[in-house]
């Protein structure tokens, strides 16, 4: 904070009148230097008042006015004036608002200057006394009339306390000062009134003032905003529909329309977006929101092409090169994907680290096993190292070599106690992954011992104690966890799946399930588990709906071998065998899917063989 030195100050000599616009340099000085301020916190005097904490402030519009020369009141400059500026700047300093706004207030009211009034508002605004902050504003528009900074912040002021009816005639008044200015002034109001809570009046009060422009494109989409804040999406579509009839090629309102699409139909928006960018080839931002459509939608191929275009048009775009890459790894094209991740570190990606890490995932895929261990031994620090000697470790293992893994493991130094877990979690991890269930589970009980209530060790020693039917230490440690963390979804899922799958107690293992289905609807391990928690309690066909979700998010060996069964069960037998056949294709060792194939159906385990 810049320390204010006070100056003694001149006294003008007997009769000798000093006009106030004399003074500009003087009071122009004490404003500007009080307006380097940060905003002070102070409690408000009930003469002033305060906004409460939680009530957000009113968005101020981003795009000035040209500069112009205020006009100045022809008034004498007394001791008293400047004692009061002086006393009010002297408060500023010193984080006393509650002094400073009355003061600033009663020279704007004794001399109508806007420079002192907006002065008032500045520091009542920053303080957050709404009620002052209104006042000096009005102060200062009643002295500037034609200043659209002061009719703007008094919109702003009118609409943060509610009071939409009096904020109309100032709205009116701004959108018709400058005919050039019509359009941003709509994109500037509807960023002014989007924290407003009260919707429906929103809509209305933007409907008012859009009826005078009809053929103002950004009039329609701050109308089409407004209905979509206000949930009515048919008059959202509507108004979006107007805009780009007026402005065709308007790459805002098209990603506007689109949203609003989404909401009912992402197949409607990739439609729109589609024709959208064939007929505005340069719309970057619009190709950009339909790659990535495609890309939720799991059209890859497609996908990929709009980034490619993109990265056509913009080939030193880290991001989209980033993009590419991630999306010829999903299509496991993954020598392309490594081509384009070696471009994304030469052009500086912002996050290198990260980069380095999908190079070990794709040279791993690749089996280039010595190639993926350079690139995780290349993460040295941040949030990617941790991960990275996890997975340097589990290449060691391909390797032959668990032992040396573990002990590289062991030997990363860590930051705090949460990476220690990570790791320790890590190793376990390597154990089941060699089958070597009993010792993941002494490890992870060694581990828990130093620290009993980590909620992540109890959770992974319970996973521990499932592959070695030690389902009282499961349900113990499950328990635990729900009392510590009573959102977590997998805790819940776990031990609702294991009675499950268990056939015991299946009424409490659906009550478990449906639980953790409320905390995460759409997680896939958790659908899977509902789907078989009906299926253990005879109901089918409405378990089979959760299985198909389930495995068209994740087409997980296990969750495939629990669709196929349902499929089965149901007298669709030809769907079962392709399941299990695509499953066994990408997953042959898994013994869940190898299990249920062999009671099944043996003669597709031995095609697949």
């Amino acid at each position: 904070m810049r320390i204010w030195n006070p100056v003694p100050l001149l006294r003008p000599p007997p009769n000798h009148p000093m006009n106030l616009t004399r003074t500009l340099v003087l009071i122009a000085s004490l404003a500007l230097a009080a307006c380097a301020q940060p905003p002070v916190q102070s409690a408000a005097s009930p003469a002033v008042g305060a906004t409460p904490a939680d009530k957000p402030l009113p968005k101020v519009v981003t795009q000035l006015p040209a500069a112009r020369v205020s006009p100045l009141p022809n008034i004498e400059l007394s001791e008293s004036i400047l004692f009061k500026i002086t006393l009010a700047e002297i408060a500023v300093q010193r984080g006393q608002p509650h002094v400073a706004v009355p003061a600033f207030l009663e020279v704007a009211r004794e001399t109508k200057d806007p420079r002192i009034a907006r002065r008032a508002t500045e520091i009542a605004w920053n303080a957050r006394f709404m009620p002052a902050a209104l006042e000096a504003a009005t102060l200062w528009l009643q002295a500037d009339p034609e200043s659209a900074r002061a009719r703007q912040t008094v919109i702003a002021l009118l609409v943060n306390q509610s009071r939409l009816n009096d904020a109309l005639p100032h709205l009116e008044k701004w959108l018709t000062g400058d005919p050039e200015q019509v359009g941003q002034n709509f994109l500037q109001l509807s960023t002014l009134v989007a924290g407003h809570q009260d919707k429906p009046a929103i809509l209305k009060l933007l409907r008012t003032l859009a009826a005078k422009y009809p053929q103002v494109p950004e009039a329609s989409l701050a109308v089409a905003q407004a209905a979509w804040n206000a949930n009515d999406q048919p008059a959202a579509l509507v108004a979006s529909r107007q805009a780009l009839k007026l402005r065709p090629d308007w790459e805002l309102a098209a990603l506007f329309h689109a949203q609003a699409l989404q909401r009912t139909s992402a197949e409607e928006a990739m439609v729109f977006l589609q024709a959208f960018v064939k007929a505005h080839p340069g719309a970057r931002d619009a190709r950009l929101n339909y790659a990535r459509m495609l890309v939720t939608a799991g059209r890859f191929p497609e996908a990929r092409k709009q980034f490619e275009v993109l990265l056509g048009e913009a080939p030193n775009n880290a991001e989209i090169t980033m993009a590419v890459a991630t999306l010829s790894i999903q299509a496991k094209d993954y020598v392309a994907a490594e081509a384009q991740l070696r471009r994304a570190l030469d052009i500086g990606h912002k996050d290198p680290d990260m980069v380095r890490m999908y190079l070990g995932q794709v040279n791993e895929e690749l089996k280039r096993n010595d190639e993926a261990l350079k690139w995780y031994a290349a993460v040295t620090q941040g949030e990617q190292y941790i991960p990275a000697q996890a997975r340097y470790a589990g290449v060691l293992v391909k390797q032959g070599k668990l032992s040396e893994a573990r002990r590289h493991l062991q030997a990363v130094e860590t930051a705090d106690v949460q990476q220690r877990t990570q790791l320790t979690l890590a190793e376990a991890g390597l154990l089941r992954e060699a089958n070597a269930y009993q010792e993941a589970f002494d490890f992870l009980s060694a581990a828990l011992a130093r620290a009993p209530d980590s909620p992540d060790l109890l959770y992974d020693h319970a996973m521990a104690a499932e592959k070695i039917n030690r389902v009282d230490v499961l349900e113990a440690n499950l328990r635990k966890v729900i009392a510590m963390r009573p959102t977590h979804a997998h805790a819940y899922n776990a031990l609702g799946y294991t009675l499950a799958d268990r056939n015991q107690r299946l009424p409490e293992a659906l009550t478990l399930i449906e639980t953790a289905h409320k905390l995460a609807p759409e997680d896939p391990f958790i659908l899977d588990s509902l789907g078989w928690v009906l299926h253990r309690l005879g109901r089918n066909e409405e378990g089979l709906g959760y299985l198909q979700r389930s495995f068209e998010l994740r087409p997980d060996a296990e969750i495939a071998a629990h669709l196929g069964e349902v499929l089965w069960l149901l007298g669709r037998q030809s769907e079962a065998r392709k399941v299990w056949s695509d499953a066994l294709r990408d997953h042959p060792k898994n013994e869940v899917l190898q299990g249920t194939v062999k009671r099944l159906a043996p003669v597709v385990l031995q095609t697949a063989q």
